[in-house]
């Protein structure tokens, strides 16, 4: 891990900090935290406290993987949402004797000295901004996919994670599974020849997010800190709390949702880096309502080197590819590799299979809290904190996380302007097309933008 940055004015960060209102956006932040906090050093045996930022689905599942860990405690329960707060609470409660503070302003938490890490489950237009104000402000962070609501912003957090000089992981789980990680360094000695295709695919039964209605905003929820960064929309009584996956404004849809994973693990597995060219065709086919972004949905990039990818999206058809709603398979001179999260089977070039491993229990692949289990999830986690506590490197960082999520943001904007893209394969930046490249970033909230 490398030294911390220069420390701030600690007292002016918790200033800040202290009598900020959502109004004031975050101009102020990122003047203070120019520079990183100063971060305490964490031994082996010594305690982690974590702020849990986001309870309301997933945020529950770092709650139960982080309480089984040795020597973490949760000091902060932060979310916009009252009643999430009171769940994140209650699961902690359950682990863990010390009752953790519920806060609506993640910024509070990043002023105590005492706070180490920042976990980071909200919806993905916060990712990055709140992930560089943590890196900013001495905290380590594990933030949920995609990295990035935009490319601009997975280049920022790589600037950012650099600069701050602290651990970042993103969550692709998949990253740590030890059956999985095994194979995929057989198949980089060989195992099926030289992997030339990949192909990942998901599948659900969403069902319609209806027409939103203009209505007051509800007293549970701080509206204004939900948007954030976002530049103001009205409240619809469809959006919060999971529909906006679907909206342009704030989330990045299924391929980003879900698409991550596989992708992640088809990139691993091949090598791959950025592409040559990308190209996506789909629609929202199922339903006519508020759903902007494909319901179904390819994308396919191809790599220097002579190497392809595809990925494949049905949210309203749950019909299963290879018998699973969720996998990837990559696709070599010398076999072909089916790859379903800790399991796998391995097939030679005549179709017979010559290693398996299967799962041991069966699990919802569509489930919002975990698609593989907490059981393998905290060891992605296990593998943060020991990073946290300088005992090793995480499985998933910042630059490998850009490059996945940066995949699949330019098959989005393939679809969303109509045409194949080319790219440069050293940064990913789309070539002679200013339309397109325009898409790389977004706009924000005035005071909201985020900077490293």
């Amino acid at each position: 891990m490398q030294k911390p940055a220069a420390q701030i004015d600690r007292r002016s960060f918790l200033k800040q900090a202290t009598v900020a209102g959502v109004g004031v956006g975050l101009a102020g932040y990122w003047a203070t935290t120019a520079r990183a906090a100063a971060a305490r050093t964490i031994g082996a045996n010594d305690r982690v406290t974590v702020a849990v930022c986001g309870t309301n689905s997933r945020g529950l599942a770092h709650i139960d993987c982080l309480t089984t860990l040795p020597g973490v405690e949760i000091k902060y329960i932060c979310d916009v949402d009252t009643r999430a707060i009171d769940k994140g609470i209650q699961e902690t409660a359950k682990y863990q004797k010390n009752v953790p503070q519920g806060l609506r302003d993640f910024r509070k938490a990043l002023a105590d000295p005492d706070l180490d890490v920042v976990t980071i489950a909200t919806p993905d237009h916060w990712h990055t901004p709140m992930a560089i104000l943590a890196l900013a402000a001495g905290k380590h962070v594990y933030v949920e996919k995609p990295l990035s609501q935009n490319p601009h912003e997975g280049e920022l957090l790589v600037q950012a994670v650099a600069k701050y000089g602290r651990v970042l992981q993103m969550g692709a789980q998949r990253r740590s599974f030890p059956r999985l990680s095994a194979l995929i360094d057989e198949l980089h000695q060989g195992l099926i020849g030289r992997i030339y295709f990949g192909k990942a695919w998901y599948a659900n039964n969403r069902t319609s997010i209806g027409h939103g209605k203009p209505a007051p905003v509800p007293d549970w929820l701080d509206y204004d800190l939900w948007q954030g960064p976002a530049p103001r929309k009205p409240y619809v009584d469809n959006l919060v709390h999971y529909n906006w996956h679907w909206r342009w404004h704030w989330g990045t849809g299924e391929a980003l949702n879900n698409g991550t994973h596989e992708v992640d693990v088809c990139r691993w597995a091949m090598g791959l880096t950025w592409p040559t060219r990308v190209s996506s065709n789909g629609g929202r086919y199922a339903f006519q309502d508020d759903w902007e972004t494909p319901d179904t949905q390819t994308i396919s990039w191809d790599f220097p080197g002579g190497k392809s990818l595809t990925w494949e999206s049905r949210s309203c058809n749950s019909f299963p590819v290879e018998k699973l709603s969720r996998g990837a398979l990559v696709y070599g001179t010398e076999g072909t590799a089916l790859l379903d999260g800790n399991a796998f089977t391995v097939f030679d070039k005549k179709d017979k299979v010559i290693k398996q491993a299967r799962n041991e229990k069966a699990v919802d692949q569509t489930n919002t809290l975990s698609s593989t289990g907490l059981d393998l999830d905290q060891l992605h986690f296990a593998n943060f904190i020991a990073a946290v506590r300088g005992g090793a490197l995480v499985n998933c960082p910042a630059t490998e996380g850009h490059l996945s999520v940066g995949l699949l943001h330019l098959g989005n904007i393939s679809w969303r302007v109509g045409r194949e893209l080319y790219c440069d394969t050293t940064n990913g930046h789309i070539l002679h097309d200013h339309e397109a490249m325009k898409l790389w970033r977004r706009k924000y909230e005035s005071g909201w933008e985020p900077k490293v």
